[in-house]
């Protein structure tokens, strides 16, 4: 039974950091690179949720996959459990509250008729959007150092 729990906790880092690699370092760029912005943006903004879905259920699994580590007397690793634990919580936050501000401003940006309200709401996401893109970028520095942990231990 440990050997499924190490496999599933192996299984769901590997997973989760290697999207969040994929997606900001090749996937979004090539996007906005190939497509005008407006239809990169709806692009982006149809993966997302399918990507915040994979962190969650990633966040879950490598978390109960942990305890259930410990339980089993494979090692209780507080360290890693914690990060991950973090990252599981900062990925349902970007995801549900985050995502779900952006969504309403980017409605908000295409039903508005004047362009000074645009602009205004435009700027609005900008700040949302930078929000969301740093806690990517913590998300992906834990899981950069779990899986750093995870290897002094092999």
């Amino acid at each position: 039974m440990l050997i499924l729990f190490q496999f599933l906790y192996l299984l769901a880092l590997v997973i989760w950091v290697g999207a969040i690699v994929f997606f900001s370092f090749c996937a979004a760029p090539s996007v906005f690179k190939v497509l005008e912005r407006e239809k990169a943006g709806e692009v982006i903004g149809d993966i997302f949720p399918k990507y915040w879905l994979l962190g969650y259920v990633c966040g879950v699994v490598g978390s109960l996959s942990l305890i259930f580590i410990g339980i089993s007397g494979g090692g209780f690793y507080a360290g890693r459990f914690v990060l991950f634990v973090a990252m599981t919580a900062l990925g349902f936050y970007s995801g549900l509250v985050v995502g779900k501000k952006a969504r309403a401003v980017k409605a908000e940006v295409y039903a508005a008729t004047g362009e000074a309200e645009k602009e205004r709401l435009r700027s609005v996401f900008k700040k949302i959007h930078a929000k969301s893109a740093i806690l990517n970028m913590i998300i992906l520095a834990f899981g950069l150092v779990i899986v750093y942990l995870t290897a002094i231990t092999l």
